[in-house]
């Protein structure tokens, strides 16, 4: 009997190793896209070779041109903006002919294309926010044939079932938008003195708007919970309560003939960086200028003492760095590839990082 159970309890011991070797899962590889930062690069005008680069936090050396990389196939067109929402990448695509404007869905961190939009849903797509989960809001300006002569409007898409659920109407050249608790916030470019608000549970427009001057659009929700937004046509920054959509302050950016541009808020939502500059005619109208920061709590913004001395074609803040690294985009010319700058948050400069033509937004994971 001592024998036979002897065996019998191998063979269980046996089965169960058996079964359990067998039902395994091995850990899912590494997306090659993980932790880093995604660079929009614009590419040149008319090209249509815009494209995205991914930089790993501590890299000195991109991945470029990742979603032709992985699937085989260019995006077509100036790449105009990008972001993520519960693991998927949302890429707008501007392709400078007509009906040829898409936009790309990605499966996050490997860029494996998941589905496409295209026209006559997507024309002209200017910004891309989350709305909601599973839920995309992208300003389209529309066909601009003749100008702003159609009103913008705002795509409503759904990431789970990939479809377009609507198409909301708002002000011509529809622009920047910003989420503000449960409302979005839509600016405009085309002349239009009021930023539309939408609701995004019922994604309808909330009347009357929200008045504040021509070509406004919203730049940040800081770390007091204010809307803030700049208003082009006056050049001022704007602060605006936005529960009770009222404007609480204006306060003039500087002096003179420069204007700000790649307005980004710092990564604890307590101080705006922006590029302050002008079209030089002495160097055959080529933007000039230095890049600028102020608090929220400023009362004035000054501009004649920058904090870099040179001009960028963008500006972001990776939110999860420890030294609140500010990621800055140089675009000697369209005929060559761009670079990524990287300063400490007292404007030391880290590293420079060749990317890809015109490098304009960033996007952090």
């Amino acid at each position: 009997m001592g024998v036979r159970s002897g065996l019998l309890s191998g063979i269980c011991i046996g089965l169960i190793f058996v079964i359990t070797g067998s039902c395994r899962v091995e850990d899912a590889p590494p997306s090659p896209y993980e932790a880093g930062a995604y660079i929009v690069n614009a590419g040149a005008p008319g090209a249509n070779n815009g494209s995205i680069s991914y930089l790993a936090a501590n890299a000195k050396t991109p991945a470029t041109d990742i979603f032709s990389a992985v699937n085989g196939r260019p995006l077509g067109g100036t790449v105009q903006d990008y972001t993520e929402i519960n693991g998927k990448g949302v890429i707008l695509v501007d392709n400078n002919a007509i009906g040829q404007d898409r936009i790309e869905i990605v499966e996050s961190g490997t860029f494996t294309s998941l589905a496409t939009f295209q026209a006559p849903d997507v024309e002209n797509p200017r910004y891309v926010i989350y709305a909601g989960p599973n839920k995309a809001y992208v300003s389209c300006w529309d066909t601009t044939s003749n100008g702003f002569s159609k009103p913008g409007y705002v795509l409503v898409l759904n990431l789970g079932s990939r479809t377009v659920e609507k198409k909301i109407p708002v002000a011509k050249g529809a622009e920047r938008l910003i989420l503000a608790n449960s409302e979005v916030f839509v600016g405009s470019v085309a002349g239009e003195p009021t930023l539309t608000v939408i609701d995004t549970y019922t994604d309808e427009v909330v009347q009357p708007g929200l008045t504040v001057g021509a070509n406004t659009n919203p730049v940040g929700f800081d770390y007091n919970k204010k809307l803030w937004a700049y208003a082009a046509s006056t050049n001022e920054m704007v602060r605006i309560n936005p529960a009770g959509k009222v404007v609480e302050t204006r306060i003039k950016v500087g002096s003179g003939a420069k204007t700000p541009s790649s307005i980004t808020l710092s990564a604890d939502k307590q101080l705006f960086y922006f590029v302050n500059s002008f079209a030089d005619p002495a160097n055959g109208g080529k933007q000039t200028g230095e890049t600028y920061r102020f608090s929220i709590n400023d009362t004035e913004i000054q501009a004649n003492v920058p904090f870099i001395r040179r001009y960028f074609t963008g500006l972001g803040v990776a939110p999860t760095s420890s030294e609140g690294l500010i990621y800055a985009a140089a675009t000697p010319s369209y005929s060559q590839p761009g670079y990524v700058l990287r300063y400490r948050s007292n404007g030391a400069l880290v590293d420079s990082v060749q990317v890809e033509v015109a490098p304009t937004r960033f996007y952090f994971r």
